[in-house]
């Protein structure tokens, strides 16, 4: 894995980007996707596994599977669906991810917490428990559905604006309009949205907030 790229292939992606890709996934770990793969499994026979990623991404052939619907409560009644991609398919998404992410952080504003590399959810109550001294009110607000039915030709205009590699808006755009296989086996299919759970959605939500 230590080779960088091969010049004949259309897009520059290194080897490297897809280890450190896999690395990221293995330590998150996570289910298994529509093939039922674990990543254990999916370990058993890394080199190869990581070389065909790495060759369709490259040559722009590769085309995401559909992704495995679960239904989950939420806290306060109803329920959401989050979407669960195969691990092959989560580490070309980190892929793709780490680029966006290394064009976007810079530019976000100091008191964004949501998905942010070396943050979490217990850095933005430190900073609320410090301003609560300083005021007295609270600002509560959610975007109802957001991901459910944020419209793909502005999250694809967000990814433009915030990188010139032809491949990555590529690939958004195909995991975009990768179908939903629901529990009973049928495939989805949807025109806006983008399933939570992916790992190259934050970084598109990022760049469309960036850009609105």
């Amino acid at each position: 894995m230590n080779k960088l790229k091969v010049p004949d292939k259309p897009f520059g992606i290194s080897k490297r980007a897809v280890w450190e890709a896999w690395e990221k996934v293995k330590a998150n770990k996570g289910a298994p996707g529509v093939d039922g793969k674990t990543i254990s499994e999916f370990e058993s026979d890394l080199k190869n596994n990581l070389f065909k990623i790495w060759n369709r991404m490259s040559s722009g052939s590769y085309f995401p599977p559909p992704v495995r619907a679960v239904e989950i409560e939420k806290a306060h009644g109803g329920t959401r669906i989050l979407g669960v991609p195969s691990v092959a398919d989560r580490i070309a998404q980190t892929v793709v991810a780490q680029e966006l992410e290394a064009k976007v952080e810079p530019i976000f504003h100091p008191d964004s917490y949501g998905y942010r590399p070396k943050r979490s959810a217990l850095d933005a109550v430190t900073a609320c428990r410090q301003r609560c001294w300083k005021t007295d009110w609270v600002i509560d607000l959610d975007i109802q559905k957001f991901f459910d039915t944020v419209p793909w030709d502005l999250v694809v205009k967000a990814v433009e604006a915030n990188t010139d590699l032809p491949w990555a808006v590529l690939y958004v755009k195909r995991w975009l309009k990768a179908p939903l296989m629901l529990p009973d086996g049928s495939l989805q299919t949807r025109d806006r949205g983008t399933p939570q759970g992916s790992a190259v959605t934050p970084p598109t939500q990022w760049v469309t907030s960036a850009l609105r």
